[in-house]
């Protein structure tokens, strides 16, 4: 079984930065994409960025320039870097992992962290 940790939310004035982390924790599994998703108070769950296993990345134009998302393959973590963050950056923050896991079963699925709230606001 492997499950995903968040950390790094908060509450930050607009201009400021936060750091997101995420955590894939569990046995005998091999990650792939990785990717960050968010979702503001009455709207649909929207793609942040996404970085491939060999280090590619893609990001939304809300946040091309501003947004960098990286990996840590021999730790298992990902993370986003987040800087000169508006109100409209305000949600809650989701890690997405595609992991490769073998034990009992081999399988290949989209495994999601719980989430961790930004709030970005004076």
């Amino acid at each position: 079984q492997v499950q995903l940790v968040e950390s790094g939310g908060g509450l930050v004035q607009p201009g400021g930065s936060l750091r997101l982390s995420c955590a894939a924790s569990g046995s005998s599994f091999r990650i792939n994409a990785m990717a960050w998703y968010r979702q503001a108070p009455g709207k649909e769950r929207e793609l942040v960025a996404t970085i491939t296993s060999a280090g590619s990345t893609n990001y939304a134009d809300p946040v091309k320039g501003r947004f960098t998302i990286s990996r840590d393959n021999a730790m298992n973590t990902l993370a986003l870097q987040m800087n000169s963050l508006k109100p409209e950056d305000t949600a809650v923050y989701y890690c997405k992992m595609n992991i490769f896991a073998w034990g009992s079963s081999v399988l290949t699925m989209d495994y999601w962290g719980k989430g961790t709230l930004v709030t970005v606001s004076s």
